[in-house]
Formats: C-alpha cells, sequence, structure tokens
C-alpha cells in the first residue's frame, strides 16, 4: 500500500511540478527496447490481425451473406452522413465497445516491453495478462470514456461537413490521453484519475512528447516499403516509444503488482 501511495503521489507532482525529458534519450530507450520486442511482437500482430480479420469476415457473411455484406462494408454505406439516427448511435457505441475489449491485449504489448526491458521472459499469454487481472475494469471503463468522446464529436462533426475538424479533434483527444493506459497497469491509477493524469502530463511537454510521436509514427509505418508485411515488425516500435515515454517520465517500478498479484494466485 505504501509503494502504491508513493507511486500516486510521484504522478501527483508530476502533472503539478512537471518534469525534464530529453528527447533524444527517450529516443534510444525507445529504439533498444523495440530489438528486444520486434520479432515477437510482430508475429503477434500479424497473426492477431489474420485471426480477428477472419472472425470479422465469418460473422458478417454468416449474418448478412456475401452480397449483401459486401454491400454494407462499401464505402458510401460506412459514411456517418448516410446513417438513420439509431443506427448512428449503435455505430458509435460499437465502435467504443470493440475498442474497450481490444485495449487489455494492446495494454499486453506494453507488458511485453517492459518484460523486455527488464530481461524477463514473455509469450504468448502476456499478451493477455490484462484481461484476467484486476486491471482489465480500468481499462475497460476508460476506453470506453476516450472511445465515446473521441468517436462521438469526430462523427457529429462529419454529418455536418467538418471532417476535418473532427479529424483534428479526435487525433488531439487520442495525444492527451495515450498516457491513461500506461497510468493505469505501471500506475495503479483507476480509469478516471488515469485520463486526467495523462492530460495533466502531456500538456507540460506537449511538443517534445508530439515529436517523439510522430518521429514513432513515421518509423512504425516504414515497414509498408517490406511488403506491406513488414509493417507488422515495425509497428511495435510505438509500443516501445509508449513504454520509454512513460518509464522515462514515471518511472517503472521494479516489480509490478500485476506479477505479485500472480505470484500469490499461484
Amino acid at each position: 500500500m505504501e509503494n502504491t501511495m508513493t507511486k500516486k503521489e510521484k504522478i501527483e507532482a508530476i502533472c503539478t511540478k512537471g518534469y525534464q525529458l530529453d528527447f533524444g534519450t527517450v529516443f534510444e530507450s525507445a529504439f533498444e527496447n523495440y530489438k528486444k520486442i520486434a520479432l515477437y511482437a510482430g508475429l503477434m500482430l500479424l497473426v492477431s490481425i489474420i485471426i480477428l480479420g477472419a472472425i470479422g469476415f465469418g460473422v458478417g457473411y454468416s449474418v448478412y451473406g456475401i452480397a449483401d455484406f459486401t454491400k454494407l462494408i462499401s464505402p458510401e454505406n460506412l459514411n456517418p452522413k448516410n446513417f438513420s439516427s439509431t443506427f448512428l448511435v449503435g455505430y458509435i457505441l460499437g465502435i467504443a465497445l470493440i475498442s474497450s475489449f481490444l485495449n487489455p491485449f494492446y495494454a499486453g504489448f506494453l507488458k511485453m516491453a517492459d518484460c523486455g526491458e527488464k530481461g524477463e521472459e514473455f509469450n504468448v499469454a502476456t499478451m493477455f495478462e490484462y484481461y484476467k487481472s484486476s486491471y482489465f475494469k480500468e481499462i475497460f471503463i476508460s476506453t470506453l470514456l476516450i472511445s465515446l468522446t473521441s468517436a462521438g464529436i469526430s462523427t457529429l462533426l462529419q454529418i455536418v461537413n467538418l471532417d476535418f475538424v473532427g479529424a483534428i479533434i479526435s487525433y488531439a483527444i487520442s495525444f492527451f490521453t495515450f498516457l491513461t493506459i500506461p497510468l493505469i497497469v505501471f500506475g495503479n491509477l483507476q480509469a478516471v484519475d488515469a485520463i486526467k493524469s495523462s492530460f495533466a502530463i502531456v500538456i507540460k511537454q506537449p511538443l517534445v512528447l508530439l515529436g517523439l510521436l510522430i518521429v514513432a509514427i513515421i518509423v512504425s509505418f516504414l515497414g509498408i516499403f517490406g511488403l506491406c508485411i513488414g509493417i507488422f515488425f515495425t509497428l511495435p516500435f510505438m509500443f516501445s516509444t509508449e513504454y520509454s515515454i512513460y518509464s522515462a517520465i514515471v518511472g517503472i517500478d521494479a516489480k509490478s503488482e500485476i506479477d505479485e498479484i500472480g505470484t500469490t494466485e499461484i
């Protein structure tokens, strides 16, 4: 309990007083971490996309049939301007729920980055750590709140022909909340506190953080030139960058609470 309170107090101090962040140091740390997880994380991404894609198309074809499903996913039918009010609400809620159920898997990549940094073994089970832990609820709630806000605002602005403004607002929300998941799984914060703390931390050094994320995105998408499939093995650089940013700002405990929970259960 004392360690948890100490971590929370440190995060509160950072939110209030700010922090120093060196671009070069964080980038170098991210690259070193990336080299430790790139191959395994890339394979996990590739397999996951194939499985999710197969499930999605399988469900779509079984429910609507090949012809109707193909028509349903056509660009004109996916335009929110053509949705009824009822379908629009379901569309926004659906996006938010899907994101909420998938984000614990995304958190698994951060756990993998943490294991790689500490020289600990990681495997397929690592990717599903946060589905069976006490963190699932907080990850789910935080993602649901962020997704509903982002998808709701951007979709409504699309309807009134302000697509660009909607995209900017959506990207801004993603930017200011990108530390939410690390703050939950490493900082042990609850959903709403993690969202507020992420905003407070990012606003202290927005230019440096934006620069790091832009470079990370560029590096991550370089893999598209490797017959497109290479992108699965460069995308993990985003996870390593996010992990390294959080580690540089807040710090990572030598032994995470989730490890302690797992040890207790065994």
